[in-house]
């Protein structure tokens, strides 16, 4: 009894091993991939800064500004542009962010308004198609690769939608990266765009070609591809971080699992052991 019971023993510390392996090699990974994915976040953000604050200028420089792009409708259908990861292994970086969303789908199927989904990554699409959610497009296995220009046709087609009342509302849920330790979920709304009137510091007022209204509508496409590349790179960054995190957290498990299994596997042994000279002082008292 005590040898087989070793022999599951050794089987199982074996198989701890391995898993164990796995998960620093994942570590390994997500911590490379982390730093990359930070990088791509972090200059992604000047860009839309700068368009964001050009928008603004605008707006606060024109009387009288009218755009499709700010003006607030009758909600009768919104869209939102959900960001989750494609793999699991993350802790509960996607769900945190699919809660987030799910409940601002049913406080707006509650109200009357009709929503629709576009899912940006394959945890997304299963989420809200299991719960019968309509999904206009799915985007997978595009986070760690996507570049600017692949956002545009993206963001393209969400403005066309809108500009062609399928949709009055645009909203955004995403992870931020916070710091290694920290991603937090957040949800914000893209179209119609709401734009703070700065003070009038400068006097000097800047001359539109065509004029602002069509200016501002040419960058409304470029200001949403910066909005959702930042996003998808920061969900991204935030998806590693977790991963990385949860992927110590197991290393760590099988370790002290290892551990607990090797001490009982000693304890088996000198049982064993203990049993065995037992035996033989036995026979040689018998044999006596």
């Amino acid at each position: 009894m005590a040898s087989s019971n070793m022999k599951d023993i050794k089987r199982r510390i074996k198989s701890v091993e391995s898993i164990m392996q796995i998960t620093k090699a994942m570590e390994l990974v997500a911590s490379s991939k982390l730093r990359k994915a930070k990088e791509k976040a972090d200059k992604s953000r000047p860009f839309f800064d700068a368009l964001y604050d050009t928008m603004c200028e605008i707006y606060s420089e024109t009387r009288d500004f009218s755009s499709a792009f700010t003006k607030i409708k009758q909600i009768k259908t919104v869209l939102l542009v959900v960001i989750a990861g494609d793999r699991g292994f993350a802790g509960s970086f996607n769900n945190n962010v699919l809660k987030l969303a799910l409940s601002r789908a049913k406080e707006l199927s509650e109200q009357g308004v009709r929503v629709k989904i576009l899912a940006v990554g394959k945890k997304a699409d299963e989420y809200f198609e299991k719960r019968g959610f309509e999904i206009i497009e799915s985007l997978s296995g595009i986070s760690e690769t996507i570049k600017i220009y692949g956002v545009k046709a993206i963001s393209d087609r969400i403005v066309k939608r809108f500009l062609a009342g399928e949709f009055e509302q645009v909203e955004l849920f995403y992870t931020t990266f916070l710091n290694a330790l920290s991603q937090e979920a957040r949800g914000i709304t893209v179209l119609p765009v709401n734009l703070i009137k700065k003070d009038g510091g400068s006097k000097v007022l800047t001359e539109y070609d065509p004029s602002p209204e069509a200016v501002f509508d040419s960058i409304i496409p470029k200001y949403i591809s910066g909005l959702l590349f930042g996003a998808i790179a920061d969900s991204f960054a935030a998806e590693q971080a977790a991963r990385r995190t949860a992927m110590e957290s197991a290393s760590d498990n099988a370790s002290e699992m290892i551990d607990s299994l090797s001490l009982a596997y000693n304890r088996a042994r000198q049982s064993s052991i203990t049993q065995e000279i037992t035996e033989i002082i036995g026979g040689a008292q018998a044999q006596a």
